[in-house]
């Protein structure tokens, strides 16, 4: 098992979310499916074969985050160096093609959120930052093509 990288605001967020998703959740749907039983011949029952479809998907789900909590390793952010691009930095970066700056925060995976800027170091933009310094310019496949940025600033991560 891989460890997971994290801090301890998003270790709090991931046990927050395993027990709304053991306790409201799941037992909704226990409830839910106990109900669609009492509908007859279950055979026919297509409100009992969703509501055990979404069951199975609940477990599923409790599962994974069981899996990535049992695998974290908790980072504290303000030991993190800021020599290089690693996980828990923040990297401030300038296209020259698009002449845009952007800045992004390397997390775990479980922590990613490309809305807020947090991508995960796995991703392949975060493959292509780790390791690069300052002034250094980085050439990284990303979906859509190839991208070049030139590292500009890196920052202590800000979550």
């Amino acid at each position: 098992m891989e460890p997971q990288y994290i801090t301890r605001a998003g270790m709090e967020k991931l046990h927050a979310e395993l027990q709304q998703w053991r306790n409201v959740k799941r037992p909704a749907m226990v409830r839910q499916l106990a109900t669609a039983r009492g509908h007859g011949d279950l055979s026919e029952n297509a409100e009992y074969h969703a509501a055990r479809e979404e069951l199975v998907r609940i477990d599923q789900k409790i599962f994974q985050l069981e899996i990535t909590l049992r695998s974290a390793v908790l980072v504290d952010e303000s030991s993190v160096k800021t020599d290089q691009v690693r996980v828990y930095t923040r990297v401030r970066v300038f296209d020259a093609q698009k002449k845009t700056e952007k800045e992004f925060s390397l997390v775990s995976p479980a922590e990613a959120n490309p809305v807020e800027g947090k991508i995960s170091h796995n991703s392949p933009v975060g493959k292509g930052l780790i390791g690069s310094k300052v002034g250094d310019t980085v050439e990284i496949q990303i979906p859509s093509g190839s991208v070049s940025w030139t590292i500009l600033e890196i920052l202590p991560i800000q979550l």
